[in-house]
């Protein structure tokens, strides 16, 4: 019985594993052990970075509306308690695009906070 080997089937692994690592630096690119390490570190990284983006954004749109709001005499905190008791329902993402592009739309925004608040 002649000796029969995975021959095509670990070539067609390693190619797709080499494939994956393309554009990774030296050895990283061109070994399939290094790629194979390499590639599921990235993959591992990607998973966790994409959950950590949305943290990340939601950091970014407070302290765009804390200093928007600074500039009217408030506090991040005490807006978003305003805006809670005046039932204005505009989630973060807005209010920093309001702060950013609309400044007198964010001050009506911050007299609302502040007239629920008093």
């Amino acid at each position: 019985m002649p000796r029969a080997t995975n021959a095509p089937a670990s070539k067609r692994r390693h190619k797709s594993r080499l494939k994956l690592a393309k554009g990774f630096r030296g050895s990283r690119s061109k070994l399939f052990r290094q790629a194979t390490e390499a590639v599921d570190r990235a993959q591992a990284m990607a998973f966790v970075h994409r959950k950590q983006k949305k943290r990340n954004f939601r950091r970014l749109w407070t302290v765009r509306i804390n200093a928007a709001c600074r500039t009217n005499d408030m506090v991040y905190c005490r807006f978003i308690e305003g805006l809670h008791k005046a039932n204005v329902s505009i989630n973060r993402k807005m209010l920093s695009e309001i702060a950013i592009y609309d400044e007198a739309g964010f001050t009506k925004l911050v007299e609302t906070a502040k007239a629920a608040l008093a």
